[in-house]
């Protein structure tokens, strides 16, 4: 029998190099045969039943696989409900902490994640590796993000239970990321059944996420066919089915499910419309369409299957299209030079050449490239079809293969009635450089998710799902959250009667006291992303509660100030970073300051006179206000306006721009991140006066900044006189907004100073509990960083 290693020489023409071993050493490790992954440990299976799993490109066994019977769902049913009470009454932050930990591990291990996938499914490692893996990371990055946000975005809601979820074979560590991440997020436990040809990559996330600390039982991997999955819709203590899979199995497991008060969510087939119409720019639609039907070898549920052009354009479209056919690659999925990998196995293989061969008897024109695939595995070449009758078998059935078929229309009524002649609706793609026609048409498909001069566009905050017999529910974004939580009679995730008698407070964490000696140090000023001198070389002496030296600090100038903004300035494009990667660095942040919590803790309690633990509790909320305004990142979305013109006018939220922040006295640390966080989140760059008696809780952020991917110039920091600093601040004609949390005279006369230009103040002088989330973060902080602007779009011919 083949070895694995002899797997990777066939694919790879050659050893496997050192960054693939570890796929290797993993499988090995397994001596080849694979159990159960339940409550936290690997289990043999109730019975000696097994499956192999072959690799598509060599046809060679990678591994054996459990068949799981009743008592291993029985058991995995069990671990998670044991687990469900503790998983559910966790604060949001701590599962936040637990999925941003398994986004981190999976980005440690994303070689290795890769190489699996391709062994396991056939699809080339170039899409692995630079889409689904990185995908993988950013749904449980996101989705940590809804975690952290859960007791305030759903209040009153709660998580369903325990949740069966059975994913397909075509992006197999993909999905599991899709259902297992806003699951996990909103309190659930899950019980998880990959496909039997592509079981590898969920049980090495599963044994990745044990070592990542995420609790045992909360989520278990049962492997097996589709009797398997059968067993998961039909257990009794299951209170939550997701399934992603052919429409004729979901209309099984709805018809299964009814009546049992079980929730349920169904993403189903697809035979998406990819529309193309005479204005269109056919070299981009060219690149389209192959990344719409031959990505994923077609076996994509929303690929753009039926291809719907203007006849005007048609020759000259299928003419390019053949072209570029000639020079796509098929072979080994290693090879990261190929373009399509091996169909994932015998059966699916034959369903494509069978419904190709329809096509053909049914009168359609098949075209292929002239080139051969490889003999050994599973390959099928592209393929073009022309002259398709749109009630033929080809354009009605999903192929799930690289296979197009192609059709004319000659105006957009009739371009939309193809469109929507079919009973999936899951997503379609509409090509022109006519926005009015674009706008028009989109709105009149009837599928879940319409791409305009695009194709296959994902992303966690987006949501995903289809109409009619494409399903329904929704996966990613706030939408996809909802899939995952209930009402519930108590009041919410966390208990109505705790929340009516105690506020929302950092649970106080008790760590040993350290003590923290006097530093002969002065602090600089943090500017541009460096630490600078101030402009007259003066600082000011930092004492401790009982008058001894901490450490002296820049006193800050006027002119310190002017080239603090021209930095914050000159970091423009940090409103052009996407909401991800800002989301990302603050992430980094918080990592990089739970580092070194107790460093900070101890120096909270020297400067302030608390003790140890009390500045625990301030480090610890600052880290959990840091994660807070990661999730908003890329959450704090703007709206659709219901005006009543026809067309849409589009509320998009804006950074204000740069903004002067001069913190409050009270907990010098939590009052800054509070403040810089969200200011920061959506794209401000920031000048900060830290509290004025107590800086050193700020200063010591610089090396955290350096080490955090902090673009230079988004957080500038200015130590000295707080109220006279933050005059110059009002009073500068480049600074677009001013906050000032202080002394009611120095606040009043910010507001005068911020009259020169007109720049928007957040001015408060009476103290709020920054301990407490519900007055220290919150849309009230996003909304005074962010400006609306209305687009208004009118469409139609």
């Amino acid at each position: 029998m083949t070895t694995v290693s002899e797997v990777f020489e066939t694919m790879a023409y050659g050893p496997a190099p050192e960054s693939d071993k570890p796929a290797l050493e993993w499988i090995a490790r397994h001596d080849g045969a694979f159990g159960l992954f339940i409550g936290g440990r690997w289990a043999d299976g109730k019975s000696d039943a097994g499956f192999d799993v072959i690799n598509p490109a060599t046809t060679a066994r990678l591994a054996r696989v459990t068949q799981a019977g009743q008592a291993d769902v029985d058991a995995a049913v069990a671990a998670a409900r044991k687990a469900f009470p503790t998983w559910s009454t966790l604060p949001g932050h701590a599962r936040a902490r637990h999925l941003y930990a398994l986004a981190r591990a999976v980005q440690k291990h994303s070689r290795l994640l890769a190489v699996l996938e391709s062994l396991d499914n056939g699809k080339s490692i170039r899409e692995t590796r630079d889409l689904d893996i990185p995908l993988v990371a950013r749904h449980l990055t996101h989705h940590a993000g809804w975690a952290q946000l859960a007791e305030s975005e759903f209040a009153g809601y709660g998580p369903v239970g325990v949740v069966g979820q059975i994913v397909p074979w075509n992006f197999p560590l993909l999905m599991v990321a899709w259902k297992i991440a806003p699951a996990l997020a909103a309190g659930n436990t899950v019980v998880l059944k990959p496909a039997e040809f592509t079981p590898l990559t969920a049980l090495c996330l599963a044994e990745i996420a044990n070592q990542a600390g995420l609790p045992a039982g909360v989520l278990n991997v049962v492997t097996g066919d589709g009797r398997t999955g059968e067993l998961i819709v039909n257990h009794a203590d299951i209170d939550k089915i997701a399934f992603t899979g052919s429409t004729e199995v979901g209309r099984i497991i709805r018809k299964a499910t009814a009546g049992s008060g079980k929730k349920l969510s169904l993403e189903l087939g697809g035979k998406s419309p990819f529309i193309v119409f005479d204005d269109a720019d056919l070299d981009s639609v060219v690149e389209g369409v192959v990344d719409a039907i031959w990505f994923n070898q077609g076996q994509v549920c929303c690929a753009g299957s039926r291809l719907l052009v203007h006849e005007g354009i048609a020759e000259r479209l299928v003419t390019k299209l053949r072209a570029r056919m000639e020079k796509l690659r098929v072979g080994p999925p290693l090879d990261k030079a190929i373009d399509m990998g091996a169909i994932v196995a015998p059966v699916q293989l034959e369903r494509i050449r069978s419904l190709v061969n329809t096509g053909v008897e049914e009168g359609a024109t098949m075209w292929q490239p002239s080139w051969a695939c490889p003999t050994d595995g599973y390959f099928y070449p592209p393929t073009l079809f022309t002259n398709v009758s749109p009630a033929a078998t080809i354009a009605q059935v999903e192929i799930f293969g690289p296979v197009l078929v192609s059709m004319t229309f000659r105006t957009p009524a009739e371009a939309v009635e193809l469109a929507n002649n079919t009973p999936y609706g899951l997503a379609a793609s509409v090509w022109t450089e006519n926005i009015n026609l674009a706008l028009d048409v989109a709105p009149k498909i009837k599928a879940g998710v319409v791409w305009i001069n695009c194709t296959n566009l994902f992303d966690a905050a987006s949501g995903f799902g289809g109409y009619r017999e494409s399903g329904f529910g929704r996966e990613g974004g706030k939408e996809g959250m909802w899939e995952y939580v209930k009402r519930d009679a108590r009041g919410g995730i966390r208990d109505a009667k705790k929340k009516a008698t105690k506020p929302a407070r950092v649970a106080r964490i008790s760590h040993p006291a350290s003590r923290i000696p006097p530093i002969d140090r002065t602090y600089k000023l943090f500017i541009g992303g460096a630490q600078v001198r101030p402009d007259q070389g003066y600082s000011r002496k930092i004492l401790s509660p009982s008058g001894a030296l901490l450490a002296e600090v820049a006193e800050g100038n006027r002119k310190d100030i002017r080239n603090a903004v021209e930095a914050a300035h000159a970091a423009d494009g940090w409103a052009k970073t996407s909401g991800h990667n800002r989301g990302q660095v603050l992430y980094y942040l918080a990592e990089n300051l739970a580092q070194r919590a107790d460093e900070f803790a101890g120096r909270i309690a020297g400067l302030t006179g608390h003790d140890a633990g009390e500045g625990r509790r301030e480090v610890d909320a600052s880290i959990a206000r840091l994660f807070s305004y990661a999730a908003w990142a890329d959450k704090y979305d703007g709206a659709v306006h219901q005006t009543p013109i026809r067309g849409v006018t589009l509320a998009m939220n804006e950074p204000v721009g740069v903004i002067g922040i001069a913190c409050p006295e009270e907990d010098p640390l939590l009052g800054f991140v509070s403040l810089v966080a969200p200011a920061i989140a959506v794209g401000n760059t920031v000048v900060a006066i830290p509290s004025e008696a107590h800086p050193l809780a700020v200063t010591e952020l610089y090396t955290v900044l350096d080490a955090s991917d902090v673009p230079a110039g988004v957080i500038n920091i200015v130590t000295g006189a707080k109220d006279a600093l933050a005059k110059v601040l009002a009073e500068h004609d480049d600074v677009d907004a001013m906050w000032y949390f202080g002394d009611q005279a120095a606040g009043a006369e910010v507001e005068r100073a911020s009259a020169g230009n007109m720049k928007r103040t957040w001015v408060e002088w009476h103290a709020r509990d920054w301990m407490d989330a519900r007055q220290g973060e919150g849309r009230e902080f996003l909304r005074a960083a962010t400006q609306v602007k209305n687009i208004w779009i009118p469409y139609g011919e």
